[in-house]
């Protein structure tokens, strides 16, 4: 499990996606989303604008990925 460190609470699910390049673009991470390709917290998550925070999973192509609030 990597742990993704994010400054605010909430944050758009498709934003870390594209930031922590996951995704290489926007538009790439909301097809994901779309797709039924990426799980938050354990259930398929098809809302691109799905408000994230810390303590949140979110799994695609096998990885995990951990919210966790503060600096990397």
């Amino acid at each position: 499990m990597k742990d993704v460190f994010i400054n605010k609470e909430p944050v758009e699910l498709f934003k870390i996606l594209k930031f922590e390049g996951i995704a290489s673009s926007g538009a790439e991470a909301k097809d994901m989303i779309a797709a039924g390709s990426v799980l938050v917290n354990g259930i398929i998550e098809k809302q691109k604008r799905k408000k994230m925070v810390a303590g949140d999973t979110i799994e695609l192509k096998g990885e995990v990925f951990r919210l966790k609030l503060g600096a990397n």
